[in-house]
């Protein structure tokens, strides 16, 4: 299962003064992915409402300056992915590439969930995958 994560549409859907350090506000993300996927990644799958189906890759999209974050938190079932030019055009990509598995994008980006629809994916907003994560400072 993959699940892609418009890091801008879920940092950007609360307002935490997330504008005033956009690599710091990555990094807080990016932790609160690796603690979920490090503790019991089956926690994520159930937020989102499926069964699992093999193991779960999630694929966080970065732009602009999220996309220049040093030293962001790994694990291996993170992918970061920094995109080229805009996020929107490189999920929709992505889930086109992988439209053969199991695709769940986060977004909460109307036009957005159209284009990954059209590729066999489903999609949920930021508040579904947010409850999931633990907090991070």
């Amino acid at each position: 299962m993959h699940l892609i994560v418009d890091a801008a549409n879920v940092i950007g859907s609360r307002p935490d003064g997330w504008w005033r350090d956009r690599q710091g506000a990555a990094r807080r993300l990016a932790g609160s992915l690796v603690a979920v996927l490090s503790t019991d990644p089956g926690v994520l799958v159930a937020a989102l409402g499926r069964e699992p189906v093999g193991p779960l890759l999630v694929h966080l999209v970065l732009e602009g300056a999220a996309g220049r974050t040093p030293d962001l938190p790994t694990h291996p079932a993170l992918d970061v992915v920094v995109a080229p030019a805009d996020g929107d055009s490189t999920i929709a990509a992505l889930a086109a590439d992988l439209h053969e598995e199991q695709v769940v994008v986060v977004t909460a980006d109307r036009a957005l969930r159209e284009r990954v629809r059209v590729h066999g994916a489903t999609a949920v907003g930021p508040a579904v995958l947010l409850r999931a994560l633990p907090t991070t400072s």
